[in-house]
């Protein structure tokens, strides 16, 4: 018997590891939120691996650049915003929104050197978005629908941990709600229901309904959804979907009421921050549609808040061990069977950078 085969590695010929192909740079990438970047100041971020300098000036929209002095490598980020323009800390050299480089202050304006890389930069929904791939499709690819954030019958929460591991475990831990099991402290005992699910060349989607098999119920859910019972065997109605969509590169969780009305949007994107893309930042936006009730959405946020932390924390966790396994076995040794996960995996493959490195 083959080793691989009798110790349950997969082994499929001439199939590329998902876990070593890259995020596609062909797309909006959200980078920094924008409370994080004050007026007048700069800050370094990172898209895998790539050193990237934010630009706030006093007057005028965001920009971003390489997160480098053309002179002798120094972080722009640590210069000084001046005009429409950023001053390296060290000799005062100075790059405008284009790159390139306008001032050397003892030298003269024809002898200019030459600039460094820019980023198409957008500010969106409390985010600031870079397109690290080729500049000239950033205008013809779409941009993300994020959340309901502009919605006032929503309340949207931000969120935005550091995942130490692919972005690929990202979503599959999202997509595949069977994973219930691990939240159990969190929701009590539960039991998803997968009601259908479909796909396409940049996406895939399933839809879920979720069964009480025990009687606790977190008060944050209860307080949102309302009081769901143990039917004690009896089969419980559909009292909400939730679809949990991979549209490369971005994932979305929805949940809508027996009435089609939306309750929650989730919108979220797995920026890779290290060059082997096996650090990852995750940048949330979580809506919740306002209660009837008068200010109760503002009584209640604190409790959701905690309730969130927790569930993510858990899947923190469980995620940064799938990348150690990987790590330990020097490669992709799942033994996948949910047919969901499988077409998410198909799609990340086909998607995802296929350069290989």
């Amino acid at each position: 018997m083959d080793q691989d085969v009798a110790y349950g590695k997969q082994v499929s010929a001439g199939t590329r590891d998902l876990r070593t192909i890259d995020c596609n740079p062909d797309f909006w990438y959200p980078v920094a939120w924008s409370r994080e970047l004050k007026v007048g100041k700069t800050i370094g971020t990172r898209y895998a691996g790539q050193p990237i300098a934010l630009v706030r000036p006093v007057e005028g929209g965001v920009f971003a650049l390489e997160d480098r002095c053309a002179h002798r490598q120094v972080p722009l980020s640590k210069g000084v915003v001046k005009g429409q323009a950023v001053q390296c800390c060290y000799h005062g050299w100075a790059y405008g929104r284009s790159g390139r480089c306008i001032d050397v202050p003892y030298l003269g304006k024809g002898k200019l050197p030459n600039g460094v890389r820019t980023y198409p930069c957008r500010e969106e929904g409390g985010l600031i978005f870079i397109f690290p791939g080729d500049p000239a499709l950033a205008d013809s690819v779409p941009f993300p629908k994020l959340a309901q954030v502009a919605n006032p019958a929503f309340k949207t929460r931000q969120f935005g941990p550091r995942v130490k591991c692919h972005y690929t475990f990202m979503h599959e831990n999202l997509m595949d709600m069977n994973h219930q099991f691990l939240h159990r402290r969190q929701m009590g005992q539960i039991r998803s229901r997968l009601l259908g699910q479909d796909r396409g060349e940049d996406f895939v989607e399933a839809r879920y309904s979720f069964a009480r098999t025990g009687t606790h119920q977190p008060l944050a859910e209860a307080l949102i959804f309302g009081r769901h019972r143990d039917l004690e065997g009896r089969e419980q109605p559909v009292e909400e979907v939730v679809t949990i969509r991979t549209e490369y590169p971005y994932q979305t969780l929805t949940i809508v009421d027996k009435d089609g009305d939306m309750i929650m949007s989730l919108w979220a994107a797995y920026v890779p921050q290290s060059a082997d893309q096996r650090e990852s930042r995750a940048f949330g936006l979580l809506s919740v549609l306002r209660p009837k009730i008068p200010f109760l959405i503002d009584v209640i946020w604190p409790v959701l808040g905690r309730f969130t932390n927790r569930i993510f924390e858990e899947d923190r966790e469980i995620v940064e061990m799938e990348q150690q396994a990987w790590d330990a076995q020097g490669g992709d040794w799942n033994v996948e069977v949910f047919p969901v996960v499988n077409h998410l995996r198909a799609l990340l493959a086909r998607c995802g950078d296929q350069t290989v490195k």
